[in-house]
């Protein structure tokens, strides 16, 4: 039996090819229902582990004090020690802070969609229901939009502001693309800079279609930030990425040009399907083996209940 409760009746909706103000400042409604700070076993699962198991958060300095019979040696202030002549320790606290941090794809790739919406807009409700929750767990949030030519970030704090920042840059770089222009940053570039401002303990969303992940100079940001933080990687996908339509002629758009999509052909219908699963099975394999759980939703789901499948309810 799942570890959670029955899924609520709100849901999210994302629609269309635009992320709006207005769409994701409604995530907070459905937020409340949603735990993302939580462990439980189908997390684990999808991470390749038997049980859930939370990172260390660190620790932090507290104070100096005279040294006393049973504290640890390797805490001893030297420098204190040196200067006032006797024994002087460190004391420290656990930091039981778990910061989440939401990193969001929106580059051109992201702009495409045949059912319900963009994956760009998909990506940005999943981004915004982890980010209302997390404040409402008390949590300090912040994160990252990578766009086709700026990375926006918000740095981590216990404040609405902080949503609103993110959700600001959410809208600024979710438009639907028409310049058909090329993305000047990579994965790496978003992954980098979320290993400078993750703290241990933090647990980060990754929010792509991850097409330029699986390359040796993305893997190793990757590979560092999955020791210190808890990562979990949201993969987005349109129906039409899985397979093509049956038999036909479809028209497509890249919002300057049209053209006829002919699906006439069994074997590149075939092609196509084992291409994607291939591509997949490869993200799926590399993920677990850096205990990364890996969540797939399509844009035709509900964000809120996918959510819910690996997350606590409220």
């Amino acid at each position: 039996m799942p570890e959670h409760a029955t899924n609520p009746v709100i849901s999210v909706g994302p629609r269309g090819a635009n992320v709006t103000a207005e769409g994701l400042i409604a995530c907070r409604f459905a937020s409340r229902f949603v735990d993302v700070t939580g462990q439980t076993r189908a997390l684990a699962n999808l991470a390749g582990m038997r049980r859930a198991k939370q990172r260390g958060r660190g620790v932090e300095f507290d104070e100096v004090r005279a040294y006393a019979a049973g504290d640890d040696v390797r805490a001893i202030d030297w420098r204190v020690t040196a200067r006032s002549g006797t024994p002087h320790t460190k004391l420290f606290h656990e930091d039981r802070e778990q910061p989440i941090l939401v990193a969001v794809d929106l580059r051109a790739p992201m702009k495409f969609g045949s059912k319900r919406c963009f994956k760009s807009v998909m990506a940005a409700h999943l981004g915004a229901v982890a980010l209302w929750s997390g404040l409402q767990a008390g949590e300090r949030i912040g994160g990252a939009v990578l766009g086709d030519s700026q990375l926006r970030d918000t740095r981590p704090k216990r404040s609405q502001h902080a949503v609103l920042s993110m959700i600001g840059d959410l809208v600024s770089e979710g438009g639907a693309s028409a310049d058909g222009g090329q993305s000047t940053l990579t994965m790496a570039d978003l992954l980098q800079h979320m290993e400078r401002i993750a703290r241990p303990g933090t647990r980060l969303f990754l929010i792509s279609d991850f097409h330029d992940l699986l390359v040796a100079d993305h893997l190793g940001p990757l590979r560092r930030l999955a020791r210190k933080t808890q990562v979990v990687a949201i993969s987005v996908a349109d129906r039409l990425e899985t397979a093509l339509p049956e038999a036909g002629f479809y028209a497509v758009t890249d919002g300057l040009n049209r053209a006829q999509l002919d699906t006439s052909f069994a074997e590149a219908r075939e092609t196509y399907i084992n291409d994607f699963q291939q591509q997949q099975e490869q993200l799926s394999r590399q993920l677990r083996e850096l205990r990364i759980p890996l969540l797939p939703i399509l844009t035709e789901q509900d964000p809120l209940k996918q959510l819910l499948t690996v997350f606590p309810a409220r």
